[in-house]
């Protein structure tokens, strides 16, 4: 068995975290998961519910984090679906001192984004590929010949008026109650954007949506190879312990 870790992952609307086995990515313990309050949540509440998590498994080694904004040296530069007054905040100040313990942080689609380069859909692959992850937001990991290009945060480019999170997110499929016909040709139209800018060799789709790909894949027009993320829920836990090698 490899080096041990602690990986939480920030959600705007819940906190969920497992042990991971670096050695071959995978959670070694159970998923526990603990909603938040609607976003943008108030930072104690998130706060909590990462002790808690950390009491859950009663964790006194280092802890790595994927949390939904730009992030450099664990310092927070954004709050698109989160409280604002994280802007500013050490993570390790936020976090580490709340239970005492070493934390390291990433940007969650950038987490996403390592443990599928190094143990899943990604892996070996050259060129060009973007892992975008569908949910409340878009997040987005870009890597070239296996390095990642940190907090590009794709969901955020002008598209359709607006930003393209707020075209084509699994949110907006959802308060706008789309079809899976009409939401898959509006994300067609999104990734057709990522492919005039970037040319990509392979598009990977993350969230929770992904598990539906065969249901919208028909609707997908985009010339670069599209396929669904292969740790599903998962990623996002992995990557995130793995911040301390990757962050």
């Amino acid at each position: 068995m490899g080096k041990k870790v602690l990986g939480i992952d920030v959600g705007a609307s819940a906190v969920k975290g497992g042990i991971v086995d670096l050695k071959k990515g995978e959670m070694i313990s159970e998923r526990f998961k603990i909603k938040t309050g609607v976003p943008p949540c108030p930072i104690a509440e998130v706060v909590e519910a990462f002790a808690k998590i950390v009491a859950h498994f009663d964790w006194k080694g280092e802890i790595g984090v994927g949390f939904p904004s730009i992030v450099k040296k664990n310092i927070i530069y954004s709050a698109s679906n989160v409280d604002k007054a994280w802007i500013g905040n050490d993570i390790q100040k936020v976090f580490g001192e709340r239970v005492g313990l070493p934390v390291f942080a990433v940007n969650d689609a950038d987490a996403a984004g390592m443990a599928e380069r190094v143990f899943g859909g990604g892996k070996g692959q050259k060129g060009t590929v973007i892992l975008l992850t569908l949910g409340t937001g878009i997040g987005s990991a870009f890597f070239r010949d296996g390095v990642l290009i940190p907090n590009t945060e794709l969901g955020h480019l002008k598209f359709r008026g607006d930003i393209a999170e707020k075209y084509c997110s699994s949110r907006i499929k959802e308060t706008e109650e789309l079809s899976m016909k009409k939401w898959g040709r509006r994300l067609d139209r999104y990734l057709l954007h990522i492919e005039h800018l970037f040319s990509p060799d392979l598009i990977l789709i993350g969230g929770g949506i992904s598990r539906k790909f065969d249901n919208f894949k028909a609707h997908l027009t985009v010339k670069t190879e599209v396929r669904p993320a292969k740790m599903k829920n998962v990623a996002g836990i992995v990557g995130a312990a793995m911040a301390g090698d990757f962050g």
